[in-house]
Order: C-alpha cells, then sequence, then structure tokens
C-alpha cells in the first residue's frame, strides 16, 4: 500500500525540495512497477482480458496517497478494445473498484482521455508528468493530481501508467515542512500551476507567474519545484 505520512521538517529550502521530490518520487516508484508490469504482459496480440493480470499488482497500491491507478492504452493497442482504461480507485469502503467509463468513439458520452496532459505528456515523451491540481469530475470529484509515466515495448509506446493524488492527502503530507520555511513557501508544477501551499496570495490550483524575491528550488529533477522567499545574505 503506498504509505500516507507527514514529513518530518528539515531545515533549510533546499532541503525542504529534496524532501518533497523523495515523497513524489516515492509515486513514480510505484508507477513504474506498473509500467514494467504492463510491458511484460502486452505481447504481440493483446486483448483486454490480458490486462487483468495487473490487478494483484494493483491493488495493493491504493491507499495512503494514492486514489486511483492504473494502466491506460494507446488507443489501437488492443485487439478487442481499440480505447481501453485497467484504472482502478479507492472506494468509500476502502475496497479497490474499476473505473468504466464510455469508450464508444461513436458515443456523445464518449471519454477520449488522449488530450488529458497526463496521457499527452508520457506520449509525447516525457519520463515524468504531473498533472494538476484539477476537479476530478470523471473519478472522484475531489481536487486531484495525476501522476503519469509512459509505458512502451521495444521501444514502442504503447500506453501510461498513472496515478491519482488527492491534493486534500497531498497537503497533509507536504504542510508539516512548508511551514517551517520562512515566509511565503509553495509547490508549483512544470506548468507554473500550484500544488500546495502556506499562503493565500498563491493557493493551490492557482497559476504563479513569477514574483521578485522569490526562489525556486527543484524537487529532485521531478515536474515540481518548490518557491520559498529568498532570505537575506548574512556575512
Amino acid at each position: 500500500m503506498s504509505e500516507h505520512r507527514a514529513l518530518l521538517a528539515p531545515g533549510t529550502a533546499a532541503e525542504v525540495a529534496d524532501a518533497v521530490g523523495e515523497l513524489v518520487e516515492g509515486v513514480f516508484t510505484e508507477l513504474r512497477h506498473v509500467r514494467d508490469a504492463a510491458a511484460r504482459i502486452v505481447g504481440p496480440a493483446p486483448v483486454s482480458a490480458d490486462l487483468a493480470a495487473l490487478r494483484p499488482l494493483l491493488f495493493p497500491r491504493l491507499g495512503g496517497l494514492i486514489s486511483g491507478i492504473g494502466f491506460i492504452a494507446e488507443p489501437g493497442l488492443l485487439a478487442d478494445a481499440p480505447w481501453h482504461l485497467e484504472w482502478w480507485q479507492e472506494s468509500a469502503s476502502g475496497e479497490p473498484v474499476r473505473l468504466l467509463r464510455d469508450m464508444n468513439p461513436a458515443s456523445s458520452a464518449f471519454y477520449d482521455y488522449t488530450h488529458w496532459d497526463w496521457f499527452a505528456g508520457p506520449r509525447s515523451g516525457a519520463e515524468h508528468t504531473l498533472t494538476g491540481p484539477y476537479v476530478d469530475f470523471l473519478c472522484t470529484d475531489e481536487y486531484s493530481l495525476t501522476l503519469s509515466v509512459p509505458v512502451r515495448r521495444d521501444g514502442e509506446f504503447i500506453g501510461v501508467a498513472a496515478a491519482d493524488v488527492l491534493v486534500r492527502r497531498f497537503e497533509v503530507a507536504v504542510s508539516p515542512v512548508l511551514r517551517g520555511i520562512q515566509g511565503p513557501a509553495f509547490l508549483v508544477n512544470a506548468h507554473g500551476r500550484v500544488v500546495a501551499s502556506t499562503t493565500a496570495k498563491w493557493l493551490a490550483g492557482s497559476v504563479f507567474r513569477g514574483a521578485p524575491g522569490l526562489v525556486a528550488h527543484p524537487c529532485r529533477g521531478l515536474p515540481l519545484s518548490l518557491l520559498a522567499a529568498q532570505l537575506p545574505h548574512v556575512p
């Protein structure tokens, strides 16, 4: 099960960024396990039933930070299901429940997942994609983040391994270390969207477009940075 814990408070902004990066890297590590398993399972003539073999891997990873997880196929990959989500999420009882959506392109309710950044990013070659926060009307109706990685077979893109993280859980995990920084401190994704914050000036979901006196600290090379006030130099 994915671990959900508050981070211990380190000292400097760079240390905070590294601690947050470690937490997020933990989710990406889980996704790499899913990625590798999906690449093994998908053979030369795959069908949707083949992906049931992923479920024993997916179910234990639900809980803690991860509220949903699965494999999303590149359109046309599966012979019997040109569009397919092998996606499971945590129910109110804590049990895994399958997400079912209309995968018929002729339907008015058709769900074209290829337009979403969490799919388009890995498809375009990004090794780590972090999308959100956004209101996840498809799965949870909650403010969420989606983390995703590409799945390749023999170098060919075949889909995405992804996980949903509820923002409220993420904030519980990172807020203690962010509050240990003097002045405003907040996390932004690669597009400048605020993910978690200690200041009402830049709330989660808003877009940061730059401000004097703030320094960006990368979180372990992931698509996430910590913005914190630049402390005056003391000789």
